[in-house]
């Protein structure tokens, strides 16, 4: 259950982060606790993932990074919060040291960044933007392409970099949302079924499954809520999230489509290779550079909609 005191002290997170971001002036001089982590999954993954080995051996050597990295994570967590003071101070302060680790601006940013200049007509401009937010080789992406993997890295990434955080952090407190932070950042880099990754990264990537599960849910209910037409999103949601390649980002990615009436996922290609996937809301029209602003709008709200619910819940739940 939510920690009244740790709800409080992640919608000060929230609030920082939506209405400030990570300054740039903060990332000169501190740097930011993602590019830590990054530093060290990359060390580790240089000096204990080696190709020659067997892969139960690549197994065992990505489950001692992952474990490594979670405690050196929720270590600091630990060691960091018994030094806080009590009541409000010490709320204070851990909204401000669980700022960095949430990414409600900077998601909105680097969308509306593919958004402007697609909406201009600029497909180059477009292309390059969203190959920051995605996977897939941006130069073989059409205007609908480019809108449609914008499109699934909001409403993924709601999940992953706002709610899970959050969540993580209403329950754990800075431990929690370190160690969240810390697994999700070693999916994202050592997750991947590549040859080199497939064995090493399994730990991480299951565990990031896990970690998911009940934010990619809660996140596809919020923008259901917030939809103009809640039902058709909750039902496209109900009916397309299990046909999605992974066991979380269906549920944002279904709700958000039948919320605005597009289709999303489908057949797309990475590193030369295209991938048969499914529709999300098939036979609903691809999304168009004039959807972007819908979807921002969507996100928008849901942000609103989750504040207000942190805030209800300290209210109901007593002060700090």
């Amino acid at each position: 259950m939510p920690n009244v005191n740790m709800t409080a002290a992640m919608l000060i997170a929230l609030l920082l982060d939506a209405s400030f971001g990570w300054p740039q002036s903060l990332y000169r001089v501190v740097g930011h606790p993602v590019t830590w982590l990054g530093a060290l999954i990359d060390a580790g993954d240089r000096h204990l993932n080696h190709t020659a080995d067997r892969n139960a051996t690549r197994r065992l050597a990505g489950l001692g990074l992952t474990c490594g990295v979670i405690a050196v994570a929720a270590g600091l967590g630990f060691a960091v919060s018994a030094a806080l003071p009590a009541g409000w101070g010490g709320v204070i302060l851990t909204g401000i040291l669980a700022w960095p680790l949430v990414a409600t601006r900077a998601l909105h940013d680097h969308v509306l960044a593919v958004a402007r200049p697609l909406a201009m007509g600029d497909l180059a401009g477009a292309r390059q933007a969203v190959s920051m937010i995605v996977g897939r080789n941006p130069e073989r992406l059409d205007t609908a392409g480019v809108a449609r993997a914008a499109m699934e890295s909001l409403a993924e990434n709601t999940s992953d970099g706002v709610v899970a955080p959050l969540l993580w952090g209403m329950v754990l407190g800075l431990p929690g949302i370190a160690a969240y932070k810390a697994i999700n950042t070693m999916d994202s880099m050592i997750g991947h079924r590549t040859p080199r990754h497939e064995a090493f990264g399994w730990a991480a990537a299951r565990l990031d499954d896990i970690a998911n599960l009940i934010p990619a849910r809660l996140t596809g209910l919020l923008f259901a809520l917030v939809s103009v037409r809640p039902a058709t999103a909750w039902t496209v949601m109900l009916r397309d999230a299990s046909t999605h390649r992974s066991p979380n980002a269906g549920w944002p990615e279904a709700a958000f489509a039948g919320a605005l009436g597009i289709r999303l996922s489908g057949p797309r290609s990475y590193d030369g290779h295209v991938a048969d996937e499914p529709w999300l809301n098939a036979g609903s029209p691809d999304p168009q550079p004039r959807d972007l602003a819908r979807g921002l709008a969507l996100y928008r709200r849901a942000m609103v909609a989750l504040a207000a619910t942190m805030a209800l819940i300290v209210l109901a739940c007593g002060r700090p």
